[in-house]
């Protein structure tokens, strides 16, 4: 069994690698907040991904994980890397037209396949949401959720069980209740 990694130890990893961003961000549920986490940066290292992976996985380790799903892009390499972890396969689910998610490239799951969805982080949970409905659709058994950072403060319940390497008390705000916006200070889409 793998040592789990310490609040402190993904913290100084999410430092360390330019991750958490300070500034005036768009998140992708709409809100604004004054930090980012843009995991792109931390997972362009594979073995910062591989450590925090590994602890991503280990949660569900007896779960008989069969496969892991992510949301495209930011969780492909996630899904890859904990599937590895877990013997289990990888992939992905990618946008559709209407907002929704949806298995594209040949990715199919059986009836009853076991699946744990992994994604970066979670403020809303709607990316996650989007996931677990299209398991659900295609007639897998969502099993679990792992993800690097709760920014939900632990508020979000996906009726299923959910771990974080780490939870974080980042404040959003719908735009019109920004305190950002009221200062002038410029709006970036960290991704774009």
């Amino acid at each position: 069994m793998a040592m789990p990694l310490e609040r402190d130890e993904v913290l100084q990893i999410l430092r360390e690698t330019g991750t958490l961003m300070e500034g005036h961000f768009l998140l992708t549920s709409g809100r604004h907040s004054g930090q980012f986490l843009l995991f792109s940066q931390a997972l362009q290292f594979p073995p910062v991904a591989e450590r925090l992976c590994r602890a991503m996985a280990e949660p569900f380790r007896e779960a008989a994980v069969e496969t892991v799903i992510g949301p495209a892009m930011g969780g492909v390499i996630l899904a890859y890397e904990v599937a590895r972890h877990l013997g289990a396969r990888a992939m992905f689910a990618e946008k559709a037209g209407d907002g929704s998610m949806a298995l594209r490239r040949g990715f199919r799951l059986r009836p009853g396949e076991r699946v744990l969805v992994v994604e970066d982080a979670v403020t809303t949970g709607g990316s996650v949401e989007k996931v677990l409905a299209v398991v659900r659709e295609a007639g897998g058994v969502p099993v679990g959720v792992s993800v690097i950072a709760d920014r939900s403060s632990g508020a979000v319940d996906f009726g299923v069980p959910m771990h974080a390497l780490i939870t974080l008390d980042i404040p959003s705000w719908l735009p019109a209740d920004c305190p950002l916006c009221r200062q002038g200070l410029p709006l970036v889409r960290p991704k774009g």
